[in-house]
């Protein structure tokens, strides 16, 4: 218990000797580069040194503070921008009228460990204040800066906690925009998630589907990057290599130049502020690297300390992102008098600033520049810092509620906390005519310029603008370049090609190459009946049932139609072939009338000779049916036709047959049979025999008949015109009947081969009947066999078999009789083997 007591007794005395605590000054204090005093103050925060000098430490002695050298003029221009615009402030009647605005600029040389002192020295006084303690006031309203994001992500973490609100005008990184994170954090520059998804859009553009990619080490380099890279992916461009390195690592930037120098990509996009970028291009000078299209950031792609005398041989034709360009009135004026003889410490004898031990030797490497502003025009980030300051004085105009004629309430006390909540809805237009605002994430609007490195005909680099980027404007119209002023690497005309694989022509796919990016591949041609019509094309297109592709594989056209046409070599054969047996038939008929009083052609019923002639002249002719292109008619035609001519002829064959039969019957004693089988009825026989065919095909014809088809299934590059059977089974019962037909013939024929008879028909009947059928039974596996217009050849070969079997078996010996044995054509000849027989 007794030492519970005292416990508490001990951090009561810590507690009540905290209270009583003056404010001490712990070691020596940072001085302001650049201060003035008024009602209310700015803090400025820039790297107008960009080298810092470290002391050795032997801790023996107190170190001395850092020493800053070589001059960042751009961010000296912004210095003094800070101050035009606070003095134009001061004067302006109705802006904050009756309150005058001081400033204080610190340097923070470019340097990590100087910035975070800097930042701490403006958020606190520097005199020592006897007799007082500590307020928890800082004793400025706003910080203007830094320039890169890396130092303004740690100024935005260290004032963070303090409300104390940050107006950065070129820190672009997106890891700002989190409110979260950074509550207080503003910028009159647009976040880089813009500029990182219009630098893929630009690459796109021109058609480069393979880049390489570097960017700093640091947060501004690899948020930015991060953004590029997803964009680039959602756009189909592929990054050979992704690259970074820190201005202080010179052995990743030794692994930078060796993958570059070892790549195939042509184009890379730098990603990289202006210490990182002047390393680079240093490097890549050493190694002759050149010949590479650079695609840049607004760090870098406008910065004059890169223009060397080789420094176009690396960077010419370079293609980036900038700040617009923008003219404030009276600043070039401003930064050559005014800023001399007012602003800058050791222009004048003030024994007040004794108290800060300037020591002007400090500031020699700044009065280089006094008289001179050739470089203003150039300068493309002085009106963020001038719509910053502004911004800054709007907000405190509401904050102080000023009133036009009546001025400032000067005795309210304003928290930075506050002076966020103004600024979130300032909302006002400079005097160059831009408008100020911020939105949800403390940014501006993204508004670039498209400027290109070229060379002029004395020498000189120039940055020119060759398009812009405006993210205010609706989608499609954002981006608008001119190609037409743009010089490409090297001072070239020629746009530079950077793809890892050639485009695949028109009739080709793309193959994706294993374990490579998709942008490369191999150009596959488009398999048969498959087209891509245009370049690139991941897939070949199967082209519609009726069509083909042609050769090149880039076009779906009609199929060929094969059919048996009468143009064709093998049309022209079969229907001189078809005229051919028509001719000698009729000549056979002809010949056959001349002599039919003579015994022969009177044998065995002349009429059925004749109608049997007639029905082969049907059977050569019918043939034509088959040649040409598949009609309905033709179609229905073909196979009636057909399946009646030769029913026709096999029944006058057949009529033939009996009557030999019956004839040889009829000279038997007591034989009346021939009264039964005569001329009329062998007439009706064949009449009967016929009708039943006919009966048969119409049928055929009105229950499912034949009809022209498309067949694309055996053939995939052509079309076979045919005619479909419709019904199979009538096809088969035409085919059935003619066989059967036949086969009866032969079987009758064969029969009656033996009988005495000086000229026996029977035996040429039965061998043209023999010809027939072993024609119609190789048809049929023939016909299956044989692939489009060849199942006609076949079919019609089948008719010129068996009708040429018909014909010269029945009839050549007969003619041959008639024009070269006459004497045989007689009576007694005829008969007299027969009765020489009989004795």
């Amino acid at each position: 218990m007794p030492v519970f007591l005292y416990t508490l007794l001990f951090f009561h005395h810590l507690d009540a000797k905290a209270e009583n605590t003056l404010c001490q000054m712990m070691g020596d204090p940072k001085y302001p580069l650049l201060s003035m005093d008024g009602d209310i103050t700015i803090g400025g925060l820039f790297s107008i040194h960009s080298l810092e000098t470290l002391t050795s430490t032997d801790f023996t002695q107190k170190p001395h503070l850092m020493a800053c050298s070589s001059v960042n003029l751009r961010d000296f221009r912004i210095a003094q921008t800070m101050t035009f615009a606070i003095e134009e402030i001061n004067r302006n009647e109705t802006l904050l009228p009756n309150v005058s605005v001081g400033y204080k600029i610190y340097d923070s040389c470019a340097s990590r460990l100087s910035s975070v002192s800097a930042t701490m020295a403006l958020m606190n006084n520097h005199e020592i204040t006897a007799g007082q303690s500590c307020n928890g006031e800082t004793p400025i309203h706003a910080i203007i800066g830094e320039s890169e994001s890396s130092a303004t992500v740690i100024l935005s973490r260290t004032t963070g906690p303090f409300k104390i609100p940050v107006i950065s005008h070129s820190a672009t990184c997106e890891c700002l925009s989190n409110r979260k994170d950074y509550p207080s954090f503003f910028r009159t520059i647009a976040s880089d998630y813009h500029q990182s998804r219009a630098l893929a859009k630009i690459v796109k553009h021109f058609g480069w589907s393979w880049v390489g990619a570097v960017n700093s080490d640091n947060d501004y380099g690899n948020n930015g990057m991060a953004i590029f890279l997803n964009t680039a992916h959602e756009e189909g461009i592929c990054v050979e290599y992704t690259e970074k390195f820190y201005r202080t690592q010179p052995e990743k930037l030794q692994k930078v130049v060796n993958i570059i120098k070892q790549s195939t990509a042509k184009v890379i996009v730098a990603f990289l502020t202006g210490f990182e970028m002047n390393n680079l291009l240093e490097q890549l000078n050493i190694e002759n690297i050149t010949g590479l299209q650079m695609i840049g950031v607004e760090a870098w792609i406008t910065a004059k300390k890169l223009i060397t005398p080789k420094s176009f041989r690396v960077l010419g034709g370079s293609l980036g992102f900038s700040v617009k360009k923008i003219d404030i009135e009276g600043f070039s004026d401003y930064i050559t008098k005014a800023f001399w003889d007012t602003t800058f410490p050791c222009s004048h004898n003030d024994e007040n600033s004794s108290q800060y031990a300037f020591n002007c030797s400090k500031y020699q490497d700044l009065l280089v520049f006094k008289n001179d502003n050739d470089d203003v025009p150039e300068q493309r980030y002085i009106s963020n810092v001038y719509k910053a300051v502004y911004a800054v004085a709007h907000a405190l105009h509401s904050l102080l509620k000023c009133k036009e004629n009546i001025g400032c309430e000067k005795g309210l006390t304003i928290q930075p906390q506050q002076v966020v909540e103004a600024l979130k809805k300032v909302n006002f237009t400079v005097k160059f005519g831009d408008h100020v605002w911020f939105d949800s994430t403390g940014g501006a609007v993204a508004q670039y310029e498209v400027v290109n490195w070229q060379q002029d005909s004395d020498g000189s680099i120039q940055f020119k603008a060759v398009g812009y980027y405006d993210a205010s404007l609706p989608p499609d119209q954002r981006f608008v370049l001119n190609t037409g002023n743009i010089i490409w690497t090297g001072g070239q005309l020629q746009k530079p090609r950077s793809v890892c694989s050639e485009s695949c022509p028109p009739g080709t796919r793309k193959a994706g190459q294993k374990g490579r990016p998709v942008c490369c591949y191999d150009c596959i041609p488009c398999a048969d009946g498959e087209i891509s019509n245009e370049t690139d094309s991941n897939n070949c297109m199967q082209c519609p049932g009726e069509f083909w592709s042609n050769a090149e594989k880039n076009k779906c056209v009609l199929k060929a139609v094969e059919f048996l046409s009468f143009t064709e070599v093998m049309g022209i054969v079969l229907v001189f072939f078809s005229l051919f047996g028509v001719g000698i038939t009729v000549l056979v008929t002809v010949l056959f009338y001349s002599k039919k009083d003579t015994p022969i052609v009177k044998a065995n019923n002349s009429e059925l000779s004749f109608l049997l002639l007639f029905s082969l002249t049907l059977c050569f002719l019918c043939s034509l049916t088959f040649i040409g292109r598949p009609t309905e008619w033709s179609c229905m035609l073909r196979h009636t036709a057909f399946g009646i001519t030769f029913v026709l002829c096999i029944s006058c064959v057949l009529g033939k047959t009996i009557v030999v039969l019956m004839a040889f019957k009829a000279t038997l004693p007591g034989s009346n049979v021939m009264k039964w089988f005569g001329p009329v009825q062998q007439r009706l026989s064949v009449l009967a025999f016929t009708l039943i065919q006919v009966l048969i095909c119409v049928l055929w014809l009105t229950i499912s008949p034949p009809f022209p088809y498309k067949n694309m299934k055996y053939y995939k590059e052509k079309i076979i015109l045919e005619c479909s059977l419709g019904s199979a089974v009538g096809f088969s019962a035409v085919l059935g009947y003619v066989g059967l037909l036949a086969l009866l013939c032969f079987i009758l024929a064969f029969l009656a081969r033996t009988l005495p008879d000086n000229f026996n028909e029977a035996k040429f009947i039965t061998f043209s009947m023999l010809i027939f059928c072993a024609v119609w039974i190789t048809f049929i596996p023939s016909y299956v066999s044989s692939p489009g217009k060849f199942t006609v050849a076949v079919e019609i070969f089948a008719i010129f078999a068996s009708s040429f079997g018909l014909l010269f078996c029945i009839f050549a010996p007969k003619c041959y009789i008639i024009m070269f044995r006459p004497e045989q054509n007689t009576k007694q000849h005829m008969m007299g083997k027969t009765q020489i027989k009989s004795n």
